[in-house]
C-alpha cells in the first residue's frame, strides 16, 4: 500500500545525507580557515564603515529593496526525480500531504535566511536609529508573515506553464515586498502596512480562482528540482567527482579566437584540450569569473594596501584550488586514454594553463586596486599573486597530482 508519509520521509533523508556528504568535501580544512578570514575582514570593514554613516543615511530603502529579494525568492524544494513523472503521477490526489511537508521544510529554510539576512542589515539601520536594536523580533515576525504568503503564492504559480505568469508573479510580489519593507523599516503604522498584505492576499484569491481546474506540472516541478541539485553538485565536483553531474559543454562563439592563437602539433594535444574544458565545459569559466568580480567587490572597501594584495592572494589561492578537478574532467573517457601521448604531456598542459589563469587573475586585481588610486598597492598585488601562483602551480599543484 502506498505511503505518502514514508515517500517524503525517505526522499528527505536521503537528500540530507547527500548534501551532507559533499558538504563535507566543500567545507574542508582550507576552505573554512578562508572563509573564516573573509568573514572576519568583512565584519571588521562593516563596522568601521558604520563608523562613518552619516544620521541621514537611506538605511530603510536600501534594506527593503535588498530583503525584498529574500522574501519574493521562494523556491519550493519537492524532492522529486525525473522518474516521478511516470510512476508518481498516476498518484498526484493521495500526494497532497507530501507536498505539504515539502511547503513547510521549504519554508522554514527560508525563515532561516531571513533571520541571518535581517540580523546582517540590522546594525546599519541601528546606526541610523540611534541604536535601536529592539525592533529586530518585530521585524523578523512581520517578514515571516510576508514570507508564508509568498512561499504560499509561489506554490499556486507552479499550475501554470506560462513563462509570463510566473515573470508577472515575481514582478508584483516584489514590488509589494519592497513596499511593505520600506514602511516597516520607515517606522509607519500598521494601518499603512496591511494594504500590501491585502494585496498578496488578494493575489492568492486570484491564483485560487484560475488553479481549480488545473493539475499539478510535474515536468516543471522536476525541473526545476534538478535544477537545484544541479547547481549544489556543480559547487561540489569542485572538490570531489561527483557521479550525478551531468556535464554540459556550451559553444560560446566568442571565445573561439583563444583558440585561435594556440599552434598545432602533437604535444600541443591537451593544451587544446584542456583550455576547452576550462572556457567550455561544466562552470570553471563562471568561477573564474565570479571569484574575481567578488575579490574586486572585496577590495574596493579595503583602503589598507597590504590587505588588498593578502585578500587577491586569498582568492587566487580559492580560484587555484577549485581548479584542481579540471584535472580529472576526463578521467572517465575512454578516447583520451588512447591519444599516443606521454602522461607528462598532460601534467605540462594543465599546469600551464592553471597557471595563465592565475596570473591573469592577478593582472585583472591589480589592475582593479590600481584604477582605486593605490598604485603601490596594485604593484604589490601583482608581484605577490604572480609569485603565489607560480609556488601554487609548480609545488603544491605538482605533489597534488602525485598523491
Amino acid at each position: 500500500m502506498f505511503d505518502e508519509k514514508n515517500l517524503w520521509k525517505d526522499r528527505f533523508n536521503k537528500r540530507i545525507k547527500e548534501i551532507s556528504r559533499y558538504s563535507r568535501y566543500i567545507f574542508n580544512g582550507h576552505i573554512v580557515i578562508v572563509m573564516i578570514f573573509l568573514l572576519g575582514t568583512a565584519a571588521y570593514y562593516y563596522q568601521e564603515w558604520l563608523k562613518t554613516v552619516p544620521d541621514n543615511f537611506p538605511a530603510a530603502p536600501i534594506m527593503a529593496i535588498i530583503l525584498a529579494l529574500l522574501l519574493t525568492y521562494s523556491p519550493i524544494f519537492t524532492f522529486l526525480t525525473d522518474a516521478d513523472r511516470i510512476f508518481l503521477l498516476p498518484l498526484e490526489n493521495k500526494l497532497s500531504h507530501y507536498f505539504r511537508r515539502s511547503i513547510i521544510v521549504s519554508f522554514c529554510m527560508h525563515v532561516y535566511l531571513l533571520f541571518m539576512g535581517l540580523g546582517v542589515f540590522m546594525p546599519m539601520y541601528a546606526r541610523v536609529n540611534d541604536g535601536d536594536f529592539k525592533k529586530y523580533l518585530p521585524f523578523l515576525f512581520a517578514m515571516i508573515l510576508m514570507k508564508a504568503l509568498n512561499i504560499s503564492i509561489h506554490w499556486k504559480t507552479l499550475y501554470f506553464t506560462e513563462t509570463k505568469v510566473h515573470l508577472f508573479d515575481s514582478i508584483v510580489r516584489y514590488a509589494i515586498n519592497t513596499v511593505f519593507l520600506f514602511l516597516l523599516f520607515s517606522g509607519a503604522g500598521i494601518m499603512f502596512l496591511m494594504p500590501e498584505v491585502v494585496l498578496l492576499l488578494v493575489l492568492s484569491i486570484f491564483y485560487d480562482r484560475n488553479i481549480m481546474e488545473k493539475g499539478l506540472k510535474w515536468e516543471r516541478l522536476i525541473e526545476l528540482e534538478e535544477r537545484r541539485m544541479t547547481s549544489f553538485y556543480r559547487l561540489a565536483n569542485l572538490f570531489t567527482d561527483v557521479p550525478q553531474l551531468r556535464n554540459e559543454v556550451k559553444r560560446r562563439k566568442w571565445l573561439d579566437w583563444v583558440f585561435g592563437k594556440l599552434p598545432f602539433g602533437q604535444n600541443e594535444t591537451f593544451n587544446h584540450l584542456y583550455l576547452r574544458t576550462f572556457l567550455r565545459a561544466g562552470d570553471y569559466l563562471g568561477l573564474f569569473i565570479r571569484l574575481t568580480l567578488i575579490c574586486i567587490g572585496v577590495v574596493y572597501f579595503i583602503s589598507f594596501g597590504l590587505g588588498q594584495a593578502l585578500v587577491a592572494v586569498l582568492f587566487i589561492y580559492l580560484t587555484g584550488f577549485q581548479l584542481i578537478p579540471l584535472w580529472n574532467h576526463h578521467q572517465s573517457k575512454l578516447w583520451v586514454l588512447l591519444y599516443p601521448l606521454k602522461e607528462e604531456f598532460k601534467e605540462k598542459a594543465f599546469k600551464k594553463l592553471l597557471s595563465q589563469v592565475l596570473y591573469l587573475q592577478s593582472f585583472i586585481l591589480a589592475i582593479a586596486i590600481f584604477m582605486k588610486g593605490d598604485g603601490l598597492a596594485a604593484i604589490i598585488t601583482l608581484l605577490a599573486g604572480c609569485g603565489f601562483a607560480y609556488i601554487f602551480t609548480n609545488i603544491y599543484v605538482t605533489k597534488k597530482l602525485k598523491s
